[in-house]
């Protein structure tokens, strides 16, 4: 195995070059630049309406999954209660024909 160890010139070459890096001056007022460039693109982006802003809010990935589990459940609760009003209608339609055969509501 090769072991990492740099030669004994390799701390002097760096000191030697670390002066001739070029590092470019920045334009006159940038970082306030950058801040209003984020601002005006905040701006931007805002919804119109409330409704924009639901629907951005609901397509993001993770609450678009919590917004399809919470439906999915409501769902599938009101069409088991459906199911079950469904039933006892019948259960009750059956026990009304089974005493009265010729009664018809």
């Amino acid at each position: 195995m090769k072991e990492n160890s740099s030669p004994p010139d390799a701390a002097r070459l760096a000191a030697l070059l670390r002066p001739a890096r070029i590092s470019p001056a920045l334009p006159p007022r940038f970082q306030q630049n950058v801040w209003h460039r984020i601002e005006a693109t905040e701006l931007a982006v805002r919804p119109e309406s409330w409704l924009d802003a639901l629907a951005a809010l609901v397509l993001r990935p993770r609450l678009a999954f919590a917004f399809a589990s919470v439906l999915l459940v409501a769902g599938v609760l009101l069409g088991a209660r459906d199911g079950v009003q469904a039933a006892r209608h019948d259960a009750q339609m059956r026990y009304v024909s089974s005493v009265a055969p010729h009664f018809h509501p």
